[in-house]
């Protein structure tokens, strides 16, 4: 293979968010480029002028960019040089179809002179009623093909009239091949494809013919052999258009360039991936708090494998030097929400903590408020959760979370991801930026991080994993139906009582020395010991009977709290708890 002719392409429609199927095949696409040394180009398919939206268009750009992936051509500039708003970058332009439709109308009128299409009048009723009555016979329910041998005079007769017609295209009589590089050699026979439409909703009439709307497998043909693609890589259900752009090569005497359909992703339940099974879009992931490495790399992995069969772990380096299209597997690939759970913790690990302070800070930059004023805390979040969030905490993918309170954090972590409440409410002077958190702040959120940061696997849990640290209300903590078991014991209501009387005399800050003290005086004096001792205390503490060790967490309630951002202090949680 020669590396200059490689030209791949990624071709989205800017009609919803970036799925994940898409994300995959733009990634293949890209490491194939990459590991050839050759060109990616990107390409928006916006003829479907009803649903393509400019807004789509930019997230989709924005997404490909998060997760390391830059073309060579296409529009919205070079990503190469981080330009990606500027005029299109690339000879092979426009880049938008919808900037295309005259190179379309071109092509239509040489397959018409050249008599490899012809114009159908064929009505909407017509068709159905061909198409009812080949099933009642059970025959194909392919278009017969009765307007390809309509005289020149009746073809004539019907364009004077300002009859609308479509263009279709003519199929020859012998079997459409190509040769698929994850499935093989492929064939169709011409009676399955019949004779598609190339163009619709055209019309003739005094004033000329109009050029109509061309469909899909048309333009697309036509765009990537201007554009000289050489390898066409996308997901497997666009097998079935794959004979239709066959027969259009042909048709114009063009190479056909290799293909490589790329198996479907499904959910755990081994259908395709929808919403329904949690989050499917590149948006939502970057919501919830995944890596965009995590997230590369575990959609390499959706449908390829490394050569020794055992490495999972790759930087998009290493996936560039790894990645061969021989190696991609026909067979579904099933999205595992626990793998990439693993992967995303692997590198939450290695990520250094200034980028960690960077990625967690605007899950929490409304609920500090102003560092230089002690009393006012942002208002709460009301709790409306993205469907695409929402849906990954009820339908058993791993994501949700143990312990009280969790969809109210969860709520307020995924408002928050979403924008809802960064810069604007509250206090007014949150600081939403993490260059602007003031220092001592900021020394004490990257000890909050080191703590938590190895117990999530996203970074949208962590709200819910900082609520021992940043104060529960006790009626919450109370509501809890396994606190509550521990509660009703009577050790528990002694514990508590014995605790209280000591902060009560106790002035100054709580160490994690004192502390223990106190367990040891309670042990002493009650005979509760294990859970019996521990339980009642961290709950009082923490709203949760399991979290942190003690010796980690008092110096960090006690530090955040002398930071004057709305965190009591250990002597305050355990008055408001005994009093609640």
């Amino acid at each position: 293979m020669s590396a200059e002719a490689v030209r791949v392409r990624f071709a989205p429609s800017p009609t919803g968010l970036l799925h994940v199927g898409n994300a995959r095949t733009a990634l293949y696409n890209w490491l194939f480029a990459r590991r050839h040394g050759g060109a990616f180009i990107l390409r928006i398919e916006d003829t479907d002028r009803e649903r393509s939206e400019a807004q789509y268009e930019r997230s989709l750009i924005e997404d490909l960019r998060w997760l390391g992936l830059d073309w060579d051509e296409g529009p919205g500039g070079s990503a190469k040089a981080g330009d990606i708003w500027s005029d299109e970058h690339g000879k092979h332009g426009p880049y938008r179809q919808s900037e295309r439709l005259k190179i379309y109308a071109r092509h239509t009128e040489r397959l018409l002179n050249e008599g490899k299409a012809y114009p159908c009048f064929c009505t909407p009723e017509e068709l159905e009623a061909e198409r009812k009555a080949a099933a009642a016979e059970h025959r194909p329910q392919a278009y017969t093909g009765k307007c390809r041998y309509l005289s020149k005079e009746e073809v004539e007769e019907n364009l004077a009239a300002g009859k609308p017609f479509a263009v279709r295209l003519k199929i020859e009589d012998h079997p459409l091949t190509f040769h698929d590089l994850v499935h093989g050699e492929v064939k169709f026979e011409p009676d399955a494809v019949s004779d598609p439409v190339l163009v619709r909703s055209a019309h003739g009439g005094i004033s000329g013919m109009s050029e109509g709307v061309p469909v899909y497998n048309y333009v697309v043909t036509i765009d990537d052999a201007l554009m000289e693609i050489t390898h066409v890589i996308r997901g497997d259900d666009h097998l079935s258009n794959t004979p239709k752009q066959v027969a259009i090569y042909e048709a114009f005497g063009w190479e056909t360039p290799e293909f490589a359909h790329l198996s479907t992703i499904l959910g755990p339940d081994r259908e395709r991936l929808s919403k329904r099974h949690g989050a499917t879009s590149i948006a939502a992931f970057r919501e919830m708090g995944y890596l965009p490495e995590a997230l590369v790399n575990y959609l390499a992995l959706l449908g390829w494998g490394a050569e020794d069969g055992k490495t999972e772990t790759f930087t998009l380096e290493e996936l560039t030097r790894a990645f061969s299209l021989e190696r991609v597997t026909p067979s579904p690939a099933v999205f595992d929400f626990a793998k990439l759970n693993w992967l995303n913790r692997h590198y939450l690990k290695q990520a250094p903590m200034e980028r960690l302070v960077k990625l967690a800070w605007p899950y929490f930059a409304r609920r500090f408020g102003s560092a230089a004023s002690p009393a006012p805390i942002a208002e709460p979040l009301i709790p409306v959760l993205p469907a695409e969030v929402m849906g990954t905490t009820v339908d058993g993918t791993g994501f949700r979370e143990s312990g009280f309170g969790e969809m109210g954090a969860l709520a307020e972590s995924a408002a928050i991801a979403a924008g809802a409440g960064l810069a604007a409410g509250g206090t007014g002077t949150a600081a939403t930026d993490a260059d602007d958190i003031p220092a001592a702040l900021r020394g004490w959120f990257e000890r909050l991080l080191a703590l938590l940061v190895p117990k999530i696997d996203r970074l949208d849990q962590l709200p819910v994993a900082a609520r021992p640290v940043l104060g529960v209300e006790p009626l919450d903590a109370r509501a809890d139906a396994e606190n509550e078991a521990v509660l009703k014991q009577d050790s528990a209501r002694l514990v508590l009582a014995q605790l209280a009387n000591r902060v009560k005399m106790h002035t100054g800050t709580v160490t994690p020395e004192i502390f223990k003290a106190w367990l040891n005086e309670i042990k002493a004096a009650t005979g509760a010991k294990g859970p019996e001792l521990f339980h009642p205390a961290r709950i009082a503490i923490t709203g949760s009977h399991s979290g942190p060790e003690f010796d980690k967490l008092i110096p960090l309630i006690e530090d955040g709290a002398a930071l004057g951002v709305g965190i009591p202090n250990v002597c305050q949680r355990v008055l408001r708890f005994v009093g609640a």
